[in-house]
């Protein structure tokens, strides 16, 4: 009977219903314990765990894990213990810790060779595949995904055929080879519809609308993503909604359709803090200690156990007839005066709990109304920060606009919240005298702070900037830096208060071939045939600052093919990555050298793409600006 409910358990398990595979296992784990079948018990522990762990109670299913694993390296079960150090593995790669998964993966792979199991010799060369995929060796996990792929094919094992194909369409998408991944996951979805894996089919969906995206086939991308989001609902998997939401974020945006990119994105957040959360992390380091400290006492208190089995044995004969005569007494009275203690208590506590009742029906009413309220003026709230970022957009140049004036370039503008701090700025100036040329200033300002708060100051700045160019008929970039930063502090000083807000900003002025460049702390950067040239800014904020000087203005020959790139900070700054460091300049300027055979669009592609796999599921810190024009 244990076993039986244990495989109906595992049948729903495959169908979804994770609710009731989760019933059926644990009846059979309280029966495999009542009739003390240790086997059944740590196959059952396992499985119990895998749904924990599906449905995001993390913490939990390692515990199961573990207590399998233990069980099965007592009992000396390979096969089991294989199994187990992959599911262990597997929890790790989840939480981000790599080289934790991997030393499971690679155990579990040694024995698993050893007995001949190509089940998990599969299963491990493809989670080692998914590691080198994770730290962006894809050559490596390509082979890993390949070989793994071959031995599930002499095996016939459909639904892994169907994971191994999704995995090398991992790579191909990271490659920018969209057909190939769109193959690759359209074989995978085939496989899952085939055999009913419905959670195979939304992750599959949610794949294929990601590549649609890319390719801003935005009303298919939108079809696959709303159906792998209905799928995921139904199932109730965090992982499988987190991916599904973000890309609907995603669709939505571009459709500019703010209101349900942003409820898409808040379902996002929500859920990755409930894949990935810190009590989660701490679990994991918890059972991963608990679980060594177990497994070497076990080893240590064999040969004591030993020593004392015999001597107590003899021991324990003569104490059994004794202690059960007086142990059974002392149970009588005990009962007895547990039942007359029960009575009295009972009929204490019904008094207790109808008074209780009502009290809680009377704060019911009252929580209800508050929770309403509470909604509302979220909202209200909500609503005027998506009314900030509209008349925020209203102040950045169009598209169209910098186009006009700068025909090759590209701009990367990436708010951390939905209003920002950056600002990306342009102003054109028609030629005069004797010049044909038009004169087109463009800049990257970073104001103080992000969110709410820096979307005020940035206002205030791009305001100082227009009225230093349009009202004193200022060109030349220090002098404006100079003039902007006089009207901003004067703006400030209308406060009662002591308002030291500014920004930090690289101005340029393009005309024709001859640029000229002033900054407050972010620098120029000129890639001309494989090298970069930087030229520093002044060392003073656009604000008040002690000792200030007027802002210097470089000027430049540019030559054709030359590279021109202005920035904020928030890029470099972004921590993620393996050990979760900062991105840092040197790894900006190694990427920008290694695009410039691109056009200036795929660049923009590329550093996005490289921004988004760095951070990870970490949080992005700051807005990011990047500006890049090419001559």
């Amino acid at each position: 009977m244990a076993e039986s409910l244990n495989n109906i358990g595992f049948i729903y398990d495959e169908q979804g219903n994770t609710q009731q595979a989760l019933t059926y296992y644990l009846k059979s784990l309280d029966l495999a314990q009542k009739i003390g079948e240790i086997d059944l018990k740590a196959s059952t522990l396992n499985n119990s765990g895998s749904v924990y762990v599906k449905i995001g109670e993390i913490g939990k299913g390692l515990d199961l894990y573990h207590k399998s694993l233990k069980i099965r390296e007592q009992q000396k079960d390979n096969k089991g213990v294989a199994q187990s150090l992959v599911n262990v593995g597997a929890v790790y790669r989840g939480q981000g810790d790599w080289a934790q998964a991997k030393k499971y993966y690679l155990r579990s792979l040694k024995i698993s060779e050893q007995i001949g199991n190509k089940n998990v010799i599969a299963l491990c060369l493809n989670n080692i595949g998914y590691i080198s995929y994770l730290s962006e060796d894809f050559e490596e996990g390509m082979d890993y995904f390949k070989r793994s792929l071959k031995i599930r094919e002499e095996l016939g094992d459909k639904k892994n055929i169907a994971n191994s194909c999704s995995n090398m369409a991992n790579i191909f998408f990271k490659q920018n080879k969209l057909e190939k991944a769109l193959e690759m996951n359209i074989r995978s979805l085939k496989i899952s519809q085939e055999i009913k894996n419905r959670n195979g089919v939304s992750e599959s969906l949610s794949k294929i609308g990601a590549i649609y995206l890319k390719q801003n086939r935005l009303n298919l991308a939108l079809d696959y993503g709303v159906k792998s989001m209905g799928i995921a609902n139904e199932l109730g998997f965090p992982k499988m909604i987190k991916s599904s939401s973000i890309l609907l974020s995603k669709i939505y945006e571009k459709q500019g359709k703010g209101m349900k990119a942003l409820e898409m994105y808040k379902l996002y957040i929500q859920m990755k803090d409930s894949v990935n959360n810190e009590s989660t992390q701490k679990a994991t380091a918890k059972q991963q200690a608990k679980y060594e400290y177990e497994k070497q006492k076990v080893i240590d208190d064999a040969e004591h156990d030993k020593q004392l089995a015999i001597e107590q044995e003899e021991k324990g004969k003569q104490q059994i007839l004794t202690y059960s005569t007086g142990g059974g007494l002392a149970l009588v009275i005990v009962f007895l005066i547990f039942v007359f203690n029960r009575l009295r208590v009972t009929k204490k506590q019904k008094l207790v709990i109808e008074e209780q009742k009502i009290e809680v029906e009377q704060q019911k009413e009252v929580v209800e109304e508050a929770h309403s309220e509470l909604e509302e003026k979220n909202q209200e709230i909500m609503d005027s920060i998506i009314y900030a970022k509209r008349i925020q957009s209203a102040i950045l140049p169009p598209a169209k606009v910098v186009k006009k004036y700068l025909k090759e370039s590209f701009i990367l503008y990436k708010p951390k919240d939905v209003v920002a701090g950056d600002f990306y700025w342009m102003e054109s100036v028609a030629p005069t005298g004797n010049k044909k040329e038009i004169k087109v200033l463009f800049a990257a300002a970073d104001c103080t702070g992000h969110g709410v708060p820096g979307a005020m100051v940035s206002v205030v700045c791009n305001n100082a900037l227009n009225r230093s160019v349009r009202e004193h008929g200022l060109t030349d970039p220090g002098e404006i830096l100079t003039k902007t930063r006089d009207i901003v502090i004067a703006e400030f000083e209308k406060s009662e208060e002591d308002v030291k807000d500014g920004m930090d900003i690289a101005l340029c002025s393009l005309e024709g071939m001859k640029l000229q460049y002033a900054g407050a702390h972010n620098p120029l950067w000129i890639i001309r045939k494989g090298e970069i040239l930087e030229t520093k800014a002044n060392k003073q904020p656009i604000g008040q600052f002690d000792h200030p000087e007027p802002y210097i203005t470089h000027s430049f020959d540019l030559e054709k093919g030359d590279s021109i790139y202005i920035f904020s900070d928030g890029y470099v700054d972004q921590f993620g990555g393996e050990k979760g460091k900062k991105f840092k300049s040197n790894a900006f300027r190694e990427l920008l050298l290694s695009i410039q055979d691109k056009a200036m669009e795929d660049q923009k592609t590329i550093i996005d793409d490289t921004f988004e796999t760095w951070k990870g599921s970490l949080e992005q810190i700051d807005d990011v600006c990047v500006i890049g024009v090419r001559i």
